[in-house]
């Protein structure tokens, strides 16, 4: 009953009927300087790409004095260094084990922003590579429940609540022991202003509902070893056509084989058919659909 009274207290908070209280203030964790050419270097010319979009590209590195890194530009603070160096505090401040840290930055020739390494690359990276070892059932359970650990910190726990976030097996980081990372967070746009809605009930709205579609897309590539192409609509598309009845298991990755459990298969499908219901005719909260992911996975979030 208790668990339940804080739940119900969580949501009325997302839809507005009070803000939630903030986190106590932390310091911003120490971030690095790095100059242009010690990046130009460690990423090989800007050779070593893990992923590329609208806003910019993410590069593998490795820095002379600071080993293994992530290096991801963004474009969209090359005209203002005074927002980008605002964002950098902003992005300092988060904590969360799974999403990547920051370690450093560069406001030379272009906004530069240099994270934790992720020793396993790219979820994609696991997906379509014939000639890594496939992940098993257990661990594309826990990548699921991690982001969706991640997704509930940015847009429930924290403040300001992170509403630029881009959920896809590219931008999902693997470190040395297959925890999910989320790299590609931000909080402001180019003009200094945050990039989704400041009131918790409008996100549910708009920006959330776009990003919980996006782990429900993100979900279907985890249970098919598909990557989605189109913002998903290939790959649903694909698993309508199963209608999610007596053939779900059909979608399962060959890779795979019988090494997965059915219920469990089919709870993750009822979640990304909720996300993905989401963007049209939300049916849960944010909140909600969070803890009703982990009950049906059956392990914590976190």
């Amino acid at each position: 009953m208790a668990a339940a009274a804080g739940t119900d207290r969580l949501i009325r908070k997302i839809h507005g009927c009070f803000r939630p209280a903030p986190p106590p203030p932390g310091p911003v964790s120490f971030v690095r300087h790095f100059s242009y050419k010690d990046i130009k270097k460690a990423t090989n010319s800007f050779c070593r790409i893990i992923y590329s979009d609208t806003h910019g590209a993410a590069y593998r590195a490795n820095f002379d004095d600071a080993g293994l890194a992530l290096v991801k530009e963004v474009k969209e603070f090359d005209q203002s260094k005074e927002v980008f160096y605002r964002e950098v505090q902003l992005l300092g401040r988060l904590h969360h084990r799974h999403l990547l840290a920051l370690r450093g930055f560069s406001m030379e020739k272009k906004c530069l922003l240099v994270f934790d390494n992720v020793e396993n690359g790219s979820l994609k990276d696991h997906l379509n590579d014939p000639l890594r070892t496939p992940l098993n059932w257990r661990t594309r359970l826990q990548i699921a429940n991690g982001v969706a650990a991640a997704l509930e910190y940015l847009l429930i726990f924290n403040e300001p609540p992170v509403y630029h976030v881009s959920v896809n097996s590219s931008s999902i980081m693997l470190d040395e022991n297959f925890i999910a990372k989320l790299s590609d967070v931000g909080f402001l746009g180019s003009s200094g202003n945050h990039t989704g809605p400041a009131d918790p009930k409008d996100c549910i709205e708009a920006e959330c509902r776009n990003i919980i579609f996006q782990l429900g897309v993100l979900i279907l590539e985890l249970i098919t070893g598909q990557s989605s192409e189109k913002e998903g609509a290939d790959l649903i598309q694909w698993v309508q056509e199963y209608h999610l009845g007596s053939s779900i298991y059909k979608l399962i990755d060959p890779d795979l084989g019988n090494d997965y459990d059915s219920r469990e298969l089919r709870n993750l499908l009822d979640v990304a058919r909720l996300c993905i219901k989401s963007r049209e005719k939300p049916v849960l909260s944010a909140a909600r659909l969070f803890r009703y992911l982990q009950k049906k996975i059956d392990t914590p979030i976190g």
